[in-house]
């Protein structure tokens, strides 16, 4: 189960692997989206977004569900929202640390 449990999250953060895939899911987490919502909102093509998308969909990251002629794309677990706001937040404590150590650093040349 530990080894299954390990391998699920393996190829879970490989999903997440690219920045694209990132901006993607951190429009997702406002609502739900068409391709073409997605594409307008991060501005990139169309192709390039359906390519990160589908990498998504086949690892469980989101699901899409067929509307008339389009496809709306959302999260398929709504804890991935909070997942991207906690790495927010440790990119934030990782720049604060960054800023704390080079103003000691200049603080010391001075």
């Amino acid at each position: 189960m530990n080894a299954e449990l390990q391998q699920f999250k393996a190829e879970f953060f490989k999903a997440l692997a690219h920045p694209m895939r990132i901006r993607i899911l951190e429009v997702l987490s406002e609502g739900d989206k068409t391709v073409n919502e997605i594409q307008t909102i991060i501005g990139s093509e169309g192709s390039a977004v359906s390519q990160q998308l589908a990498i998504l969909r086949s690892k469980n990251v989101v699901s899409g569900s067929k509307e008339g002629t389009s496809v709306v794309y959302s999260l398929r677990d709504p804890l991935v929202k909070d997942l991207l706001e906690v790495a927010k937040r440790i990119f934030d404590n990782h720049l604060v640390g960054t800023i704390t150590m080079l103003e000691s650093m200049r603080a010391m040349d001075n």
